[in-house]
């Protein structure tokens, strides 16, 4: 009887050891899946992190596009190949784009801390530079193909930035433009007449006042898309002079980034906005060293006025956005990044002893010769747009901008003594103006079938209005990237047509 008792205990024993080792070996119960969970703290299309507290949003859009009569997709032709209206120019230009968002938001006790990202990928199918480097028997190769750098394709990053307690940190629009920055109404890049969209790196503090009321103060990076030319007009050369460039380019490092000032009036019936933008003009040096000595700094100025009046009586949705510019100093602020600041037009000409006409002209911030200081130019301009929504699926836009370019008297005294000689102005200095006017107009049409899928066709016209004495005529060098013969040019106004048909899908 013991033994049967011993060997029932030990084979319970050897029973519960067993169990032990095998629920050791047993995984661990998983915890449950966290769910992406949507936030609705910030409107649609926000979803929680899974894990944090943290609110993201993805979007973007796919695009597909083609210009008619340029060689800048978004622009006229108004200047290279495009603007020589010949067998170089392009009767087409197509490109291609993919473009990303993404927003992040999370609460905090300072309030929400918003990070911000978007960017493209973009192909364009280019075209022929007609650089002309291989001569053979006389003969020039035209064979150059120009695309957006990497294989044809681009990289851009638009938005990079990061807010927290009133401040905006990184790269973000500029606090002088509108909220429609150079799009009023329309597609292209190239409407003159208020401030541009491409964002740029700053450092800015928002107050919000209430009532819809903001009040924004920034320190912005001056460089690439707010400043245009500061020409040393003593370095002109014959190549530079016959593609509207009065001088050698004399841009000195970075010393001050750009002042802006922007108040704010946002509420139902629609938006007023005053900006205000100080830039300080620094160049480099008179000659090919330090030892030949530089024009002191000059400081330039922008103010600009916008208005935007929705829902207007002639139909839901329908509006109007204007801005009306003044700069001294300060060019890029009329004349937006993405818009050229040379202008050579080609076109006939009835005159005798001229092969063609050609419309000439170049704007910049400042100009100067060896010795002198500093000749701020003056610019001013307006922009607008109204917008009228047939249906739910289509709306009509008629747009337009308009600049003005005025050199002072002394400016144009070191514009014109290099132009007379050099080109062998035919009405000499008594003909020579370099001030002039440019404008766009256009209308665009969009069609939205379904949500988030609109087709547009967007028609422009542009005409550079130059202050040449009429008559005159210039002698220009071979110019063998556009194909221009040596000869005798009519300086005479110009115009450019252009149509940008698009299809693209939001999402």
């Amino acid at each position: 009887m013991k033994m049967v008792n011993r060997l029932l205990l030990g084979s319970a024993a050897s029973l519960i050891a067993l169990g032990g080792a095998q629920a050791a070996d047993l995984p661990v119960k998983a915890k449950a899946v966290e769910y992406v969970k949507i936030c609705s703290l910030y409107g649609a299309g926000f979803y929680y992190i899974p894990g944090t507290d943290t609110c993201i949003k993805l979007g973007g859009y796919i695009r597909a596009e083609v210009g008619l009569g340029t060689n800048s997709l978004y622009d006229v032709p108004n200047t290279g190949v495009g603007g020589a209206h010949n067998r170089l120019s392009n009767y087409y230009t197509a490109k291609s784009r993919e473009y990303l968002n993404i927003d992040t938001r999370t609460a905090t006790e300072y309030g929400v801390v918003r990070t911000f990202f978007d960017g493209a990928f973009t192909w364009t199918s280019g075209g022929y530079s007609g650089a002309g480097t291989s001569a053979v028997n006389g003969a020039t190769a035209y064979s150059t193909s120009t695309t957006n750098a990497i294989s044809g394709g681009g990289l851009s990053v638009w938005n990079a930035f990061i807010q927290f307690a009133g401040f905006t940190f990184g790269k973000a629009a500029s606090q002088f433009s509108t909220p429609w920055t150079n799009y009023p109404g329309n597609n292209i890049d190239g409407l003159p007449g208020g401030g541009g969209y491409e964002p740029v790196n700053q450092f800015t503090y928002t107050a919000d006042l209430g009532q819809g009321i903001t009040a924004s103060f920034a320190a912005q990076d001056q460089v690439a898309n707010y400043t245009s030319n500061i020409w040393n007009v003593s370095g002109a050369t014959t190549a530079g002079l016959a593609t509207g460039a009065y001088g050698l380019n004399d841009i000195g490092g970075t010393r001050s980034p750009d002042l802006v000032a922007m108040l704010r009036v946002e509420q139902a019936w629609g938006l007023f906005q005053a900006s205000f933008a100080a830039h300080d003009n620094h160049a480099s040096y008179y000659g090919a060293d330090e030892t030949t000595g530089h024009p002191d700094d000059k400081w330039g100025w922008a103010g600009q006025l916008g208005l935007s009046i929705k829902n207007i009586p002639t139909g839901a949705g329908d509006t109007i956005n204007m801005t009306g510019v003044y700069t001294n100093g300060a060019s890029r602020y009329n004349f937006n990044s993405y818009m050229t600041t040379t202008f050579g037009m080609y076109g006939g000409t009835g005159l005798a002893g001229a092969y063609q006409s050609v419309g000439l002209a170049g704007y910049s911030d400042s100009v100067f010769v060896t010795g002198s200081s500093q000749q701020l130019t003056t610019t001013y301009g307006i922009q607008g747009a109204y917008t009228h929504n047939w249906n739910p699926y289509w709306n009509t836009a008629l747009y337009g901008g308009w600049a003005a370019v005025r050199y002072s008297t002394t400016a144009k005294g070191y514009i014109c003594g290099a132009i007379v000689p050099t080109l062998a102005l035919s009405t000499g200095l008594a003909g020579c103006n370099p001030d002039f006017n440019y404008g766009v107009v256009g209308v665009i049409t969009r069609w939205t079938p379904v949500k988030n899928l609109t087709f547009s066709a967007d028609f422009a016209y542009a005409m550079l209005d130059q202050k040449y004495a009429g008559g005159s005529t210039v002698t220009l060098p071979l110019q063998s990237s556009l194909a221009k013969p040596a000869a005798a040019y009519e300086l005479k106004d110009q115009s450019a047509l252009t149509l940008l048909f698009r299809a693209q899908r939001n999402w």
